[in-house]
């Protein structure tokens, strides 16, 4: 069983076994969302099945009020998470189940494919790993891929179980600011670039800043020159510092949408911290309310 990372020679080694497995290719751009779909067509880890970040790992909008229909998402946000009972459709529609061993890859340094990793824990599955390299380390080994639309699966179904991650909600987090000292407190850990958390730009969302008292740790400095993961021992001293005492199971993360705060649960969970909290709505859905306070600097 593979549950956090899986090597390239490890991700053959299961291919050859015939040990059931499915393997996700979740490649996207936020600045172009057809991108990732033509970038699987023209190359992939061949029976890789495609999940589209919109599509298939968010919930759908409403077209003319830009929101998800009641009861739809389990979250807010630009990305709100659909509902698990949407999402379990969705797995049991491409041919996934519980027997199987998830991989999921991107070629973004783990930014989008840790979605879907954290949303199968999420649905009860800890049978997912990530393809420590992506889509880059995989071809550099002369791993088999190839070209064109994604072949037909049969048919399967996914059921439900206990969730294995710990989804927080805007209320949670909004009344627990300013409180990480205390007992039972939490840390926030942003994500974002640090220009985005200090409020010096802001190209996406409407207001600029950050939850007063979070702590910031842009994703890509868990990401090795090499695309793969820091040693665990570099990012225990990293997050060791940047806690400063705070107890890792205070630990909430965020970012902008609650796509790319997964790096950072992946490498707490690598340096032995535990798996640790997310806050799905993060910022876009922090921001959204005027009443909400906001950090600069």
């Amino acid at each position: 069983m593979y549950s956090t990372l899986i090597s390239v020679e490890q991700l053959k080694a299961l291919r050859a076994s015939g040990q059931a497995h499915t393997v996700f290719d979740c490649s996207f751009l936020l600045t172009d969302p057809k991108a990732g779909e033509a970038m699987y067509l023209e190359t992939h880890i061949p029976g890789a099945v495609y999940a589209h970040l919109d599509k298939h790992l968010s919930a759908a909008k409403d077209p003319v009020t830009g929101k998800p229909a009641p009861g739809s998402s389990a979250s807010g946000g630009r990305h709100p998470l659909p509902a698990r009972e949407s999402f379990a459709a969705w797995l049991g529609s491409v041919g996934f189940d519980n027997t199987q061993q998830a991989v999921v890859y991107d070629r973004q340094g783990a930014n989008y494919c840790g979605r879907l990793w954290w949303m199968l824990k999420w649905a009860g599955h800890e049978n997912v790993a990530v393809l420590d390299g992506g889509l880059q380390a995989w071809q550099a080994a002369n791993g088999a891929v190839e070209i064109g639309p994604q072949q037909q699966r049969p048919k399967a179904d996914y059921a439900l179980a206990h969730e294995k991650t710990v989804l927080t909600a805007i209320d949670t987090v909004a009344s627990h600011v300013g409180k990480s000292a205390e007992p039972g407190g939490q840390t926030i850990i942003d994500a974002r670039a640090t220009p985005r958390f200090r409020g010096e730009v802001e190209p996406l969302d409407p207001v600029a800043g950050h939850i007063p008292g979070a702590l910031n740790r842009p994703f890509n400095l868990n990401i090795a020159a090499d695309g793969r993961f820091r040693p665990a021992a570099e990012l225990r001293a990293e997050f060791d510092a940047l806690l400063g005492g705070r107890a890792p199971e205070s630990v909430v993360h965020h970012c902008g949408s609650g796509v790319s705060a997964v790096p950072n649960i992946i490498a707490m969970e690598i340096a032995g911290l535990g798996r640790t909290a997310l806050f799905a709505g993060s910022w876009s859905e922090w921001c959204s309310d005027p009443s909400r306070p906001v950090a600069q600097g």
